[in-house]
Formats: structure tokens, sequence, C-alpha cells
């Protein structure tokens, strides 16, 4: 376990700027809203600002973000988008990070619970790795709430070091088999959002988080802890959940593949011709992949019409 990092004073607004920005964007989530922004508050590590992003809801989520921001009006604030749009999860979290005033950036989705230290404990991993651009552990798939089993999944391909690219592209989801950080687990440093241009509004969904490590993997190291810092919900009204349930996962994927190749040819960095034939790859498997989930639904719709046909 890290040491504590260095002056974990609370932030007491006007005149002095947090150390670390806690970014949470939030759509209509007001069932589990206030319990994530009760994480962060109840953090061990106190010198941090909130900045609460209503990306268009229509429930009682604002009314949840704007109670907590009037309780604490020199830690959190509430912001939304141009006549309260809808506009996406990359946009929203953009629009925090250009609102944000802390050397290092957290996020935290609105379904999500951090753990009491994980603020501490990663700003102590970022002061003793300079080189780090950004740290993430361990998570839980928290089904516990719900009373479901939890399981816990290693982020990264290395446990407790370093990683660099171009192994980061290669061996995290979606060209590799290790699993790719979770936003709300990230802890970055704003030198490295800058320098990764920040998250592709294109990107309002699923694979947004995918498009921001990309760039940030070729912007700085990244340190994979073992630590267990995020209790990650798992519920039926998830991104991820809604795609594979409507279907559309797979042409996300095809459509980030797709942004990953362009991104890529761009960039110039070592080990770039590995990278490219990976993407290749992946690219063909995505596509035969959707082919094959066509022919199954079409075969599913004509048998019936065989059967009636039979029957005549």
């Amino acid at each position: 376990m890290p040491a504590p990092a260095t002056s974990p004073a609370p932030y007491l607004g006007p005149g002095r700027s947090p150390r670390i920005s806690v970014i949470c964007i939030f759509h209509n989530a007001d069932v589990f809203l206030a319990e994530a922004i009760g994480s962060v508050l109840a953090q061990t590590w106190q010198d941090f600002e909130m900045l609460l992003v209503d990306d268009g809801s229509t429930d009682k989520s604002a009314a949840i973000a704007q109670t907590f921001a009037d309780g604490a009006p020199h830690r959190i604030r509430l912001l939304a988008h141009a006549g309260n749009a809808n506009r996406g999860m990359s946009a929203s979290r953009n629009l925090g990070i250009a609102h944000s005033a802390g050397d290092l950036v957290a996020f935290i989705d609105a379904d999500d619970v951090w753990r009491t230290h994980k603020l501490e404990q990663q700003a102590a991993l970022l002061d003793r790795l300079p080189q780090a651009g950004m740290v993430c552990g361990t998570v839980n798939y928290w089904r516990g709430w719900n009373g479901g089993q939890d399981r816990l999944v290693p982020t990264g391909h290395v446990t407790d070091a370093l990683a660099y690219a171009p192994d980061l592209l290669l061996s995290l989801y979606p060209l590799g088999r290790a699993g790719a950080p979770c936003p709300s687990d990230l802890l970055i440093r704003r030198s490295t959002i800058e320098a990764a241009g920040g998250f592709e509004d294109a990107f309002t969904g699923l694979y947004e988080d995918q498009a921001f490590c990309v760039k940030a993997y070729l912007a700085a190291p990244v340190y994979f802890a073992s630590n267990v810092w995020l209790d990650y919900r798992q519920h039926a009204g998830s991104a991820v959940a809604t795609a594979h349930r409507t279907g559309t996962q797979a042409r996300r994927r095809q459509e980030f593949l797709g942004w990953f190749a362009a991104h890529v040819a761009r960039r110039e960095f070592p080990g770039k011709a590995q990278v490219q034939q990976a993407i290749r790859r992946e690219n063909w498997l995505a596509r035969h992949r959707l082919t094959a989930r066509i022919y199954r639904r079409l075969a599913k719709i004509a048998r019936p019409q065989k059967s009636r046909q039979a029957r005549k």
C-alpha cells in the first residue's frame, strides 16, 4: 500500500485550487446518483472539487445534484450543456474537464461507488511515479448491491507495474485479452488529458472510454495497481448492458475500430505497424461476427415462415 500523498488538506473554495478535480457525468440516474456522490464526499483525501455534469436528464437527477451543490458551494458545482441538451458521455466529460482546476482528474459514473481510500492511494502513486500519466487498479464488478455475486477483475497485462505503448495498445481490450481501465477507476494527470486531446465527442456512449484510452496510452505510461478502489455497478440499465440487449454493440465496435485505425494512421510511434496489423485483424473478425449475427437473425425469421408453409 502506498504511503499517504502530500497535503491531503480539504478544499476550502475561492482563492485556492484543489489538487484533484472529480467529474461525475449523469443522465437520468436519480436511482444511484446520491450514492455515487456520497462515496466521493467520504474520501479520506479531501483536497478535491467535484463537478456534476447533467447530460440532459429528464428525471430527478438534476435536483439531486443541485441539493449537493447547494450544500457545499465551494466544493461542488453543477454544470449542463446549453439548452439542457443530451450530448453524450464524451462531450459531458469534456465539459467537466473544461471547468475543472485540479492538476489531477478523476471520473466517477453516476451508478458507481468509490472505496474510501481511492483518491489518497492513487495520488500517492502518481507522486511516487512522476512518469505515469494515469493509474488504475483491480475492479470489483459489483452485483452484490442487488443480491448477485461480485467478481474482482484485474486491469492491465501487468500488476503493480508501469506499462507503455505499444504494449498497452496490443495487450489490452479490444486488441488484446487483458482488461482495459474503467473510467470510474482512473486518476489522470491533467497534462496527460491535454496531451491526449480529451475525449472524442463523436463517441456519445459505448467505446467513448476506449477512444480516450487509445489517445492516453500514446501520451504517457499507465500504472496498473492490484488495489481495489471501485465498485463497478452491474445493472440492466448500464450503457454496456443496453448495447448488448439492443444488438448495437457489434456496430459500435466496428465504428470504434474504424476510428482507431484512422487515429493510429495519423500518429508515429514505435510498434505502429504491429498495432495496425492487430487492428486489421480485429476489423476482419468484427465484420464476420456481424455477418454471422445477421445470418442467424434472418434464419430465425425464416424458420417460422417455413413452418407455416409446411402446415398448409
